[in-house]
């Protein structure tokens, strides 16, 4: 069996998001989520673990990664997006954190190049490990 590539994001939650650090290599970014909400569907971050992912094609975002098998939850992705509302469960990447739209919550900066970045890097199947 061939070793799958890691790809790892270590979370730090706040009181109504989670931002995260993301490793790949030698690429690093930062991750916006939702809150942990014991893993309800659309409204909170998946549970910590290790997952298959792979790149995907979505109807709705486009070009994404796709985390498979996570518990009681489907359709989970890694895609474009700067704010929690962008997000029904999946994970968002960005350059840096700050409030972009004044609302008092972190946001991502520049996703659509660091998403594009960690892209070109990533194989088709990997291992996504949260922490």
């Amino acid at each position: 069996m061939t070793q799958l590539n890691l790809l790892t994001i270590k979370r730090i939650p706040q009181s109504d998001l989670t931002l995260g650090i993301l490793n790949f290599g030698n690429f690093r970014c930062f991750t916006l989520e939702l809150p942990d909400l014991d893993n309800k569907q659309n409204v909170s971050c998946i549970p910590k673990g290790t997952y298959l992912a792979g790149k995907h094609m979505s109807p709705s975002k486009g070009h994404c990664v796709a985390i498979k098998g996570v518990p009681m939850r489907s359709n989970i992705l890694i895609h474009v997006g700067n704010y929690t509302s962008d997000i029904l469960g999946c994970i968002l990447v960005g350059d840096s954190v700050r409030d972009i739209n004044n609302d008092g919550k972190y946001d991502v900066t520049n996703s659509r190049n660091t998403f594009n970045k960690l892209m070109d890097l990533l194989p088709d199947e990997f291992l996504v490990r949260i922490e």
